[in-house]
């Protein structure tokens, strides 16, 4: 059994709430609480969430983590 991890990061709107269920929808789980700051480069609010999910497939760097 292998634990992958991703974080999910995007601009704080509906895009980043869906991003999120779509993972979940997917079998990972919620890792931690979520993060929010400010991102001065571009002006706006992003939002961070850290997601787990156990596989069935050894792990290496080519598993293309959002299709697990």
């Amino acid at each position: 059994m292998t634990t992958l991890y991703r974080l999910l990061t995007e601009d704080d709107t509906s895009a980043f709430c869906h991003k999120v269920s779509e993972a979940l929808s997917k079998g990972w789980l919620l890792h931690g609480s979520p993060t929010y700051a400010f991102d001065q480069a571009n002006g706006v609010m992003r939002c961070g969430q850290a997601v787990t999910k156990e596989v069935d497939v050894p792990y290496s760097a080519d598993l293309k983590l959002g299709q697990q």
